[in-house]
């Protein structure tokens, strides 16, 4: 099932068998898109929503002196733009971190979904109030924490979601980003962001290398980053 990732993070509200399938059935067509390459780009009208299935997608804005911005960092089961549907563009940009395989839903047939499922209308609607606390989060530590801390939170906080679907455990996930990538992820420059992975590493917290991160002891990682999962909604 096409949704099948969608349906593990997002569990309430429970959907009947017969939603599910309606759910499912409102996938227009699917794609493949490769790495790098821009998927919706920023105020270009759109008809349609994104799935991630398979794959890295990240949402990004660039200045005009070409410094880039990652807003958000998407892992398979997440609507990428589900909040086209209302605002029929978006203000920012999303593309393929890595090769990915994407679902697309045309906007009618998310019309189509809130109209006849009071159930329908709030999982979306979830989906994309999780969506916008997720950003919050990464507003606080762009904010204030300091750049080790904010880039063992974000390790933090993509650990839970990749486990919520399988993709990680205690010890580790594969995360296919480059250091600059993390770097564009969290304010810092590349320098400041290899520096502070090696602190991270020497404090025996975590590595990060060949795209894989190692967490050595998962509860002073999370102690050191002051993750709270709860803006993640996991329950």
């Amino acid at each position: 099932m096409t949704t099948e990732l969608f349906l593990m993070t997002h569990q309430r509200p429970r959907l009947t068998d017969a939603e599910r399938k309606a759910l499912n059935n409102a996938v227009a067509h699917k794609r493949r898109v490769a790495a790098r390459q821009v998927i919706v780009r920023e105020n270009m009208p759109l008809t349609q929503c994104t799935l991630l299935t398979k794959g890295f997608v990240h949402r990004y804005k660039d200045t005009e002196d070409g410094r880039r911005q990652i807003l958000a960092l998407h892992i398979p089961g997440d609507f990428v733009d589900l909040h086209s549907y209302p605002l029929k563009r978006l203000e920012h940009s999303v593309a393929a971190t890595t090769d990915v395989e994407i679902a697309l839903f045309p906007h009618q047939a998310i019309r189509e979904l809130t109209t006849v499922s009071p159930n329908l209308t709030e999982l979306l609607w979830r989906s994309t109030l999780i969506d916008a606390a997720i950003n919050r989060e990464w507003l606080v530590s762009i904010g204030v924490r300091t750049a080790a801390k904010r880039i063992a939170h974000l390790m933090c906080e993509l650990r839970a979601r990749l486990e919520r679907i399988g993709m990680a455990d205690r010890n580790g996930f594969d995360l296919p980003i480059t250091q600059i990538d993390l770097a564009d992820a969290t304010g810092l420059t590349p320098v400041h962001t290899n520096r502070m992975l090696r602190q991270l590493r020497t404090d025996g917290l975590l590595d990060f290398r060949d795209r894989r991160v190692i967490i050595h002891d998962l509860d002073r990682l999370a102690d050191f980053a002051e993750f709270d999962p709860s803006y993640l909604f996991l329950d």
